[in-house]
């Protein structure tokens, strides 16, 4: 029997999304200093959005609101990747590094896919 999920942290996207902002803020702190208020702010920005949406979601009583938030979180990955990828472009990210991060972000977007079907099934 599965547990009830009484906290967002208990929400495996919510767990996955923070995995991926530690990832960003680890990676990021070898970026170049030039990128201090451009790229590494932009990348930990939208990382945080991602788990900092869900919790805000997870919270909200209405599956109108909750959607809202799975949303925002999703359209702040999808920021994220296109960061991730300039970054790679850029010369800043190595193949095997991008790779490992680029996987974390399919997860969280598929946790993020299947939190907003079961949200959309109760409506």
């Amino acid at each position: 029997m599965q547990e009830k999920i009484q906290s967002f942290t208990d929400l495996n996207a919510w767990k996955e999304a923070h995995k991926l902002a530690l990832l960003v803020y680890r990676l990021t702190s070898d970026f170049p200093i030039s990128e201090k208020y451009s790229l590494i702010d932009q990348m930990r920005r939208a990382a945080v959005s991602i788990s900092s949406n869900i919790a805000e979601g997870f919270s909200r009583q209405s599956n109108k609101e909750k959607l809202q938030f799975y949303y925002t979180a999703k359209g702040s990955l999808t920021e994220l990747q296109n960061q991730l990828l300039l970054s790679q472009d850029i010369g800043y990210i190595k193949k095997d590094i991008f790779n490992k991060i680029a996987e974390q972000t399919v997860v969280v977007g598929k946790l993020l896919t299947g939190l907003i079907k079961a949200i959309k099934s109760r409506s």
